[in-house]
């Protein structure tokens, strides 16, 4: 069967958002590449269009002639050039995440290995993990041990990212402008500073009262994570569950599109809040929290070692946490178009009253952690039920994860 045929069967059968000739021209883009980078001819075959986040085309191919010891599939990845868009964008930050860490020891890695990479033809080309579950399949399905299990594979693995990028920042940010990055601010932080600036007001309509002067200063204390040089190494910034595989080699992240090097607190708070900063969480039982932050703790204190203090660690992760509660409230509150389609496509289900939750559940927890000073969570407190309110959701609370019901 030649490609093309192959190509127009993939896009009429799974309802691909990708054409057939954007579909080819990936395909044939990224057999120039690998042609070029073991300088024999590499045929690609079967083409899957496996969606994609959005931003990028994402298409799984079988190596179909090689003289070269290959895996037998590949994935690529390809970002098309937004008009007015920066040139490096996306495909820079996710180009340069993976050559740090496929740099590093095999026994480092924790994300897919890159094969092959072009930034005029904005593609990278990765390992295939198959058809692996994701820990969303896992946490979404019945098996109670085996969540326990993959939340702790997942902490590993979060803490082995840190330590093997931590004193990398360099390194990482010269791979960023080489492949046309550029220094003017990361989207997340990006979107923390405006979610600072605008918050006030929302909460203002909300608590028909102004927002106290202590909280504001404590927002602004936890903001400053964002660019704070104490504990820094490579993020994901994306560190959801739909982006976690099961292998046989322990859990692998995915969509390294927003990769940066920033605090670690900014991950690690999900251990206790379970993936604080994305939009799809449901909960999961509190002494599996604490297991997984011992985890990521035994991983981490190899290179800070004082994090093994909770006067040190702890006081940080409650910023961390602090600061996505105000990012996640903004979000829903604001009503912004990007808001809005984040919660439709990354809720559990769809269902935004969940995402709802999720944040009366974060402001809940912070009111009543007993680490936190009492102005911020008595506001906390205040916040939530005025969430509730606002919502109609009085009585209700964020259900746990399928695997722990």
């Amino acid at each position: 069967m030649s490609l093309e045929t192959a190509v127009s069967r993939s896009t009429a059968s799974d309802g691909s958002t990708t054409s057939p000739d954007e579909l080819l021209d990936t395909v044939r883009a990224a057999e120039t590449v690998l042609t070029g980078r073991f300088g024999a001819a590499v045929r690609l075959a079967d083409p899957e269009d496996l969606g994609g986040s959005g931003r990028a085309a994402v298409v799984r191919v079988r190596v179909a002639e090689t003289p070269f010891t290959m895996p037998k599939t590949l994935v690529i990845k390809r970002y098309p050039q937004a008009e007015g868009a920066p040139a490096g964008g996306a495909f820079a930050r996710e180009a340069a995440s993976l050559q740090l860490l496929t740099a590093l020891p095999v026994e480092s890695w924790v994300g897919p290995e890159l094969v092959g990479q072009d930034p005029a033809e904005r593609l990278v080309i990765l390992e295939d993990f198959g058809r692996a579950s994701t820990l969303a399949d896992v946490l979404r399905a019945d098996d109670t041990r085996a969540a326990e299990n993959t939340l702790l594979a997942w902490a590993r693995t979060l803490g082995r990212l840190h330590t093997s990028t931590a004193g990398r920042e360099a390194d990482f940010d010269a791979l960023h402008r080489r492949l046309g990055g550029r220094d003017d601010g990361h989207p997340v932080a990006e979107e923390a500073a405006e979610a600072v600036r605008e918050m006030p007001v929302l909460l203002r309509a909300l608590h028909e009262e102004a927002v106290p002067d202590a909280v504001l200063s404590a927002v602004d204390d936890a903001a400053r994570l964002f660019s704070s040089n104490r504990y820094r190494a490579f993020s994901t910034s994306d560190i959801s569950p739909d982006n976690s595989v099961v292998t046989g080699h322990g859990v692998r992240f995915l969509d390294f599109e927003s990769g940066c090097v920033r605090d670690i607190a900014l991950d690690a708070v999900s251990l206790l809040v379970p993936f604080a900063s994305c939009a799809c969480a449901l909960g999961v039982p509190e002494e599996i929290g604490e297991a997984m932050l011992a985890t990521w703790r035994s991983e981490i204190t190899s290179v800070w070692p004082e994090l093994d203090q909770d006067e040190i660690l702890l006081p940080r992760l409650f910023q961390a946490q602090l600061v996505w509660a105000w990012i996640a409230t903004w979000r829903v509150l604001s009503g912004s178009d990007r808001s809005m389609a984040a919660m439709s496509s990354e809720t559990e289900g769809g269902d935004p009253m969940l995402r709802y939750l999720d944040v009366i559940d974060q402001w809940e927890r912070l009111a009543s952690d007993s680490g936190v000073a009492e102005p911020l969570a008595e506001f906390a407190d205040v916040t939530a039920d005025a969430l509730r309110a606002h919502f109609g959701l009085s009585g209700q609370r964020l259900p746990l994860y399928p695997a722990f019901h």
